[in-house]
Formats: C-alpha cells, structure tokens, sequence
C-alpha cells in the first residue's frame, strides 16, 4: 500500500533536496536547508546541508560576511597545498602533455588528487583552529 498524499513520507519526498551537495562540505544532502526569511530584491538562493554542523558552521560564516564570493585566508592556504599534490601528479605524467591527451583515469586521478588535497589541508586548518571554531566534517 502506498503512503497517502498527506502523510509525512509523501510529504518529505516532495520537498527534499534530490541530489544537492551540501553547501559546505559537498557531500550528499540529508534534509538540513537555509532558504532567505525575508522577501528581499535580490534573494540568496537556497542551500542545503549534510548535517547541522554544516549548516551552523554556514551561518557563522554568513554571518560575519555580506557576500561569500571571495576566499577566505584557510581556503587559499588548502589551495597552495592541494597544489603541490596535483605538482607531483604532474610531474608524473608530464609537464608537457596537454589536458586533452590526459586518459580517463589520469584525469580522475588529478581530480581525485586536487580535492582530496584541498580537503585534508582544510581539516589541518580547521584542527589547528578548532578552539576558535566548530568542528567542520571535510
């Protein structure tokens, strides 16, 4: 027998977010959301998260910025490590070797290399950091 239209499983399959990333972390959604609580000009679109740690971690940053365009000072640092990760790869591979050459599993490989990278140096930060902030699942 199926749910009826008004029961709360049919309710939560109509409004849950169908493969969002989280706004965060960007590992698959699990019902957390933020939406904009005012009609304003020109609204933020809606976001959502994997957990609530996300989600306040989210608001702390919203908060303390107007737009959320720009870097910040931990993002740019988790870049200039997950490059000397993806340095090595190419290393490996070749300097000279155009990214249209590159084969399917070299190409994952780099992708795989550049986030992972990215991530690991943003939990280094966020636990050098972590009395000032909450903790933060990367």
């Amino acid at each position: 027998m199926s749910p009826s239209p008004t029961s709360a499983s049919a309710r939560f399959r109509c409004w849950h977010p169908r493969f969002e990333l989280c706004a965060v972390c960007r590992q698959p959604t699990r019902g957390f959301g933020w939406q904009e609580p005012d009609r304003v000009s020109r609204p933020r679109p809606s976001v959502w998260f994997c957990s609530i740690t996300c989600q306040a971690f989210f608001w702390q940053r919203a908060r303390r910025s107007s737009a959320m365009v720009d870097l910040t000072d931990a993002e740019k640092a988790a870049m200039r490590a997950a490059m000397k990760m993806v340095a090595e790869i190419m290393e490996e591979i070749g300097w000279q070797t155009r990214l249209i050459d590159l084969t399917e599993p070299q190409v994952l490989t780099l992708i795989e290399i550049a986030i992972g990278g990215f991530q690991d140096a943003m939990r280094e930060i966020a636990a050098a950091n972590e009395q000032h902030s909450p903790k933060v699942p990367f």
